[in-house]
Protein backbone atom coordinates (compact mmCIF):
# COMPACT_ATOMS: atom_id res chain seq x y z
CA UNK A 1 0.00 0.00 0.00
CA UNK A 2 1.44 3.34 -1.03
CA UNK A 3 1.49 6.29 1.38
CA UNK A 4 -1.19 7.93 -0.79
CA UNK A 5 -3.40 4.81 -0.52
CA UNK A 6 -2.94 4.84 3.26
CA UNK A 7 -3.86 8.52 3.40
CA UNK A 8 -7.01 7.81 1.37
CA UNK A 9 -7.90 4.89 3.63
CA UNK A 10 -7.40 7.09 6.71
CA UNK A 11 -9.73 9.68 5.15
CA UNK A 12 -12.33 6.99 4.44
CA UNK A 13 -12.18 5.83 8.08
CA UNK A 14 -12.52 9.38 9.39
CA UNK A 15 -15.52 9.99 7.14
CA UNK A 16 -17.10 6.68 8.22
CA UNK A 17 -16.83 7.81 11.84
CA UNK A 18 -18.73 10.96 10.83
CA UNK A 19 -21.51 8.75 9.41
CA UNK A 20 -20.74 9.36 5.72
CA UNK A 21 -22.62 6.61 3.82
CA UNK A 22 -20.39 6.92 0.72
CA UNK A 23 -17.31 6.37 2.87
CA UNK A 24 -18.97 3.35 4.50
CA UNK A 25 -19.72 1.90 1.06
CA UNK A 26 -16.13 2.51 0.00
CA UNK A 27 -14.74 0.78 3.10
CA UNK A 28 -17.10 -2.13 2.47
CA UNK A 29 -15.90 -2.42 -1.16
CA UNK A 30 -12.25 -2.33 -0.13
CA UNK A 31 -12.55 -5.14 2.41
CA UNK A 32 -15.51 -7.16 1.12
CA UNK A 33 -13.50 -9.87 -0.65
CA UNK A 34 -11.02 -10.60 2.10
CA UNK A 35 -13.59 -10.45 4.88
CA UNK A 36 -16.06 -12.60 2.94
CA UNK A 37 -13.31 -15.20 2.75
CA UNK A 38 -12.82 -15.00 6.52
CA UNK A 39 -16.55 -15.35 7.19
CA UNK A 40 -16.94 -18.19 4.70
CA UNK A 41 -14.29 -20.22 6.50
CA UNK A 42 -16.47 -20.22 9.62
CA UNK A 43 -19.85 -20.92 8.03
CA UNK A 44 -21.55 -23.71 6.12
CA UNK A 45 -22.61 -21.76 3.06
CA UNK A 46 -22.42 -18.46 1.25
CA UNK A 47 -25.68 -17.14 2.69
CA UNK A 48 -24.53 -17.69 6.28
CA UNK A 49 -21.18 -16.11 5.41
CA UNK A 50 -22.97 -13.05 4.02
CA UNK A 51 -25.05 -12.79 7.20
CA UNK A 52 -21.92 -12.92 9.37
CA UNK A 53 -20.22 -10.41 7.06
CA UNK A 54 -23.13 -7.98 7.32
CA UNK A 55 -23.27 -8.32 11.10
CA UNK A 56 -19.51 -7.84 11.21
CA UNK A 57 -19.59 -4.66 9.15
CA UNK A 58 -22.33 -3.25 11.38
CA UNK A 59 -19.96 -3.81 14.31
CA UNK A 60 -17.08 -2.28 12.34
CA UNK A 61 -19.05 0.91 11.64
CA UNK A 62 -20.31 1.07 15.22
CA UNK A 63 -16.80 0.70 16.67
CA UNK A 64 -14.71 2.49 14.07
CA UNK A 65 -14.36 5.50 16.35
CA UNK A 66 -12.30 3.21 18.63
CA UNK A 67 -9.79 2.44 15.85
CA UNK A 68 -6.56 4.27 16.79
CA UNK A 69 -4.82 4.21 13.37
CA UNK A 70 -2.06 2.15 14.98
CA UNK A 71 -1.58 -1.21 13.39
CA UNK A 72 -3.39 -2.64 10.42
CA UNK A 73 -6.99 -1.61 9.75
CA UNK A 74 -7.43 -4.87 7.86
CA UNK A 75 -6.28 -6.83 10.93
CA UNK A 76 -8.63 -4.84 13.15
CA UNK A 77 -11.59 -5.53 10.84
CA UNK A 78 -10.58 -9.20 10.50
CA UNK A 79 -10.65 -9.61 14.30
CA UNK A 80 -14.18 -8.20 14.35
CA UNK A 81 -15.25 -10.63 11.61
CA UNK A 82 -13.75 -13.63 13.43
CA UNK A 83 -15.44 -12.58 16.68
CA UNK A 84 -18.74 -12.13 14.84
CA UNK A 85 -18.40 -15.65 13.41
CA UNK A 86 -17.67 -16.93 16.94
CA UNK A 87 -20.82 -15.18 18.17
CA UNK A 88 -22.72 -16.99 15.43
CA UNK A 89 -21.39 -20.31 16.73
CA UNK A 90 -22.21 -19.47 20.33
CA UNK A 91 -25.84 -18.94 19.34
CA UNK A 92 -25.90 -22.38 17.72
CA UNK A 93 -23.44 -24.16 20.01
CA UNK A 94 -25.85 -26.89 21.07
CA UNK A 95 -26.34 -27.85 17.44
CA UNK A 96 -22.66 -27.79 16.50
CA UNK A 97 -20.75 -29.19 19.46
CA UNK A 98 -20.83 -32.52 21.17
CA UNK A 99 -18.87 -32.54 24.41
CA UNK A 100 -16.11 -34.84 23.35
CA UNK A 101 -13.61 -34.43 26.14
CA UNK A 102 -13.56 -38.13 26.88
CA UNK A 103 -13.31 -38.95 23.16
CA UNK A 104 -10.13 -39.95 21.46
CA UNK A 105 -7.34 -37.59 20.61
CA UNK A 106 -4.99 -38.73 17.89
CA UNK A 107 -1.42 -39.52 18.78
CA UNK A 108 0.92 -36.60 18.06
CA UNK A 109 2.74 -38.53 15.34
CA UNK A 110 -0.50 -39.14 13.45
CA UNK A 111 -1.52 -35.50 13.73
CA UNK A 112 1.92 -34.35 12.54
CA UNK A 113 1.79 -36.67 9.52
CA UNK A 114 -1.66 -35.30 8.72
CA UNK A 115 -0.17 -31.79 8.54
CA UNK A 116 2.41 -32.82 5.92
CA UNK A 117 -0.22 -33.72 3.32
CA UNK A 118 -1.43 -30.10 3.05
CA UNK A 119 1.69 -29.05 1.14
CA UNK A 120 0.74 -31.35 -1.76
CA UNK A 121 -2.45 -29.45 -2.65
CA UNK A 122 -3.41 -25.99 -3.79
CA UNK A 123 -5.27 -23.54 -1.60
CA UNK A 124 -8.61 -24.08 -3.35
CA UNK A 125 -8.55 -27.85 -2.77
CA UNK A 126 -7.65 -27.39 0.89
CA UNK A 127 -10.32 -24.69 1.40
CA UNK A 128 -12.91 -26.97 -0.19
CA UNK A 129 -11.90 -29.76 2.20
CA UNK A 130 -12.10 -27.39 5.18
CA UNK A 131 -15.59 -26.28 4.08
CA UNK A 132 -16.78 -29.87 4.16
CA UNK A 133 -15.88 -30.26 7.86
CA UNK A 134 -18.65 -30.19 10.44
CA UNK A 135 -19.24 -26.71 11.89
CA UNK A 136 -17.59 -27.65 15.20
CA UNK A 137 -14.47 -29.08 13.58
CA UNK A 138 -14.26 -26.18 11.14
CA UNK A 139 -14.52 -23.57 13.91
CA UNK A 140 -11.79 -25.12 16.04
CA UNK A 141 -9.56 -25.80 13.02
CA UNK A 142 -9.86 -22.22 11.77
CA UNK A 143 -9.31 -20.67 15.20
CA UNK A 144 -6.25 -22.83 15.95
CA UNK A 145 -4.54 -23.40 12.63
CA UNK A 146 -5.43 -20.24 10.72
CA UNK A 147 -5.98 -17.62 13.43
CA UNK A 148 -3.39 -19.01 15.88
CA UNK A 149 -5.54 -19.27 19.01
CA UNK A 150 -4.53 -21.71 21.75
CA UNK A 151 -7.00 -24.36 22.97
CA UNK A 152 -7.63 -22.49 26.22
CA UNK A 153 -8.61 -19.37 24.24
CA UNK A 154 -10.76 -21.40 21.84
CA UNK A 155 -12.53 -23.07 24.74
CA UNK A 156 -13.30 -19.69 26.31
CA UNK A 157 -14.46 -18.14 23.03
CA UNK A 158 -16.70 -21.04 22.04
CA UNK A 159 -17.92 -22.00 25.51
CA UNK A 160 -16.54 -25.53 25.32
CA UNK A 161 -13.92 -27.41 27.33
CA UNK A 162 -10.25 -27.41 26.39
CA UNK A 163 -10.45 -31.16 25.88
CA UNK A 164 -13.31 -30.75 23.42
CA UNK A 165 -11.27 -28.17 21.53
CA UNK A 166 -8.27 -30.51 21.33
CA UNK A 167 -10.40 -33.46 20.32
CA UNK A 168 -12.25 -31.48 17.65
CA UNK A 169 -8.94 -30.24 16.19
CA UNK A 170 -7.51 -33.76 16.06
CA UNK A 171 -10.64 -35.09 14.39
CA UNK A 172 -10.74 -32.16 11.96
CA UNK A 173 -7.16 -32.87 10.92
CA UNK A 174 -7.93 -36.55 10.56
CA UNK A 175 -11.00 -35.81 8.41
CA UNK A 176 -9.03 -33.36 6.26
CA UNK A 177 -6.27 -35.89 5.79
CA UNK A 178 -8.77 -38.56 4.70
CA UNK A 179 -10.41 -36.18 2.24
CA UNK A 180 -7.09 -35.08 0.78
CA UNK A 181 -5.91 -38.69 0.46
CA UNK A 182 -9.11 -39.47 -1.47
CA UNK A 183 -8.45 -36.44 -3.68
CA UNK A 184 -4.88 -37.63 -4.24
CA UNK A 185 -6.15 -41.10 -5.20
CA UNK A 186 -8.59 -39.57 -7.71
CA UNK A 187 -5.77 -37.56 -9.26
CA UNK A 188 -3.44 -40.57 -9.44
CA UNK A 189 -6.14 -42.83 -10.91
CA UNK A 190 -6.80 -40.31 -13.56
Amino acid sequence: MTPNDQHNLDDIVKNCVKGDRKAQQELYKIFYGKMMGVCYRYTNNTEDAKDVLQDGFVKVYRNLKKYTFKGSLEGWIRRIMVNTAIDHFRKHKDVFFVDDEEGYILENSKVESADSIYSQFGESVIMEAIQSLSPAYKAVFNLNVIEGYQHKEIAEKLGISEGTSKSNLAKAKQNLRQQLLKQEARINNG
